[in-house]
């Protein structure tokens, strides 16, 4: 292991990555805050602006995985699609097995130009997340309560303005149909819904909740070009996909299957058609994870997405800006500084590293919804 890999092992460097971070993101939400008063005479300019900003602290994420653990990522994608990533409204469904299956997602938006456009439909409570859960919510992403006739007016609200915004913004839509992250114990429940309904029985997804991608199938058409399917898989004889392993300058390589179906190639005659057309996808996308595990790649053929400078160099800013003062505080009172204050500034450095774990906590799969955790008869109700 060479010197720098060491360092991004060492707990003083990391907690300074993680103060950039906070600071940073204090910093981005403040200004999304006061960019609020845009809002009643410009929409357009709101979300420009906001789009911005949003980069401007997820970036660091990217930066983390591309450019201090050096991940890769391997996509699978026809070169007939390969010029319109990036340059159309797209809804992109994807496998959710792994903690960091949406770092990987982020990495390929942001080489598409494409990460402070992207939104997500997620639950309530994310919203209310720091730093990242207001970010989402000054983005206007979709939040969920999983109550269907509430669930169902913010969709089809969320949607109209999701399609509402200025020429050469385009946005990318990220559902997870699962409604959850994959777990041993979420799968034993998604398959007994699949017996009992007689649907093809899943390994690798979770059988996937419907209503919601009915719902925005008809709420996109004439709106967004594509459906974007996505499959991710990681090497089963590499560091484990998780962000503390990223956060240690471990490098992961993710590989990534995309197929991009037009969205008038799926149909919506009926609500029960367009959630067969999704469970069939799903049953596909498990074949082709089986397929992964025993070649340990996907078929078909790969492209370059090659990395930009731009989450680097958005770092280094926040670095020089923000860890420049820092470092100056800290030479003073060490140098000095009273025996209390000292003592202070190493409590405090002790509540940030534990707040810096926590931040990394929520990404585990362990902290995942409760899904597979009810009485079978509660998941039969569910899953329609």
């Amino acid at each position: 292991m060479g010197l720098f890999s060491m360092m991004k092992t060492f707990l003083p460097v990391q907690l300074v990555v993680g103060y950039v971070f906070v600071m940073s993101g204090l910093v981005v939400n403040l200004l999304m805050l006061c960019s609020c008063v845009i809002w009643p005479f410009s929409r357009h300019l709101y979300r420009k602006v906001n789009t911005h900003l949003a980069y401007a602290h997820w970036s660091q994420f990217t930066f983390l995985g591309q450019w201090w653990a050096g991940c890769e990522v391997i996509v699978y994608l026809k070169p007939e699609d390969f010029d319109k990533m990036g340059f159309e409204h797209t809804l992109a469904i994807m496998n959710h097995k792994y903690d960091i299956d949406w770092l990987m997602s982020w990495i390929l938006c942001e080489r598409w130009a494409n990460l402070g456009n992207s939104k997500i439909y997620g639950k309530q409570v994310l919203k209310y997340v720091p730093l990242i859960g207001w970010a989402w919510y000054f983005t206007e992403s979709i939040f969920l309560k999983r109550q269907w006739e509430h669930d169902k007016k913010v969709i089809q609200r969320d949607l109209k303005e999701s399609t509402d915004y200025p020429d050469g913004y385009h946005i990318t839509l990220l559902l997870l149909p699962e409604g959850t992250r994959f777990t041993e114990e979420k799968q034993r429940a998604s398959l007994e819904v699949c017996r009992a309904k007689g649907y093809p029985e899943l390994k690798h997804v979770l059988l996937p909740r419907p209503k919601g991608f009915v719902l925005s199938m008809h709420g996109l058409k004439g709106h967004f070009k594509a459906v974007l399917n996505c499959t991710v898989g990681f090497p089963t004889d590499g560091p484990a996909p998780i962000m503390m392993n990223i956060v240690n300058g471990k490098k992961l390589t993710a590989h990534f299957h995309m197929e991009r179906i037009p969205l008038e190639e799926i149909p919506t005659e009926t609500d029960e058609a367009c959630a067969a057309w999704l469970r069939n996808v799903f049953k596909k996308k498990d074949d082709l994870y089986e397929g992964f595990l025993q070649k340990g790649y996907f078929p078909g053929p790969t492209v370059t997405v090659p990395r930009r400078p731009h989450d680097l160099l958005m770092f280094l800013f926040w670095l020089v800006l923000l860890g420049l003062p820092l470092f100056w505080y800290l030479g003073s009172i060490f140098m000095s500084g009273t025996f209390t204050q000292q003592a202070v500034v190493v409590l405090v450095v002790v509540l940030a590293s534990a707040v810096v774990r926590l931040m990394i906590s929520v990404t585990e799969i362990e902290k995942g919804s409760s899904y597979g955790k009810t009485a079978a008869s509660s998941s039969l109700k569910k899953s329609d």
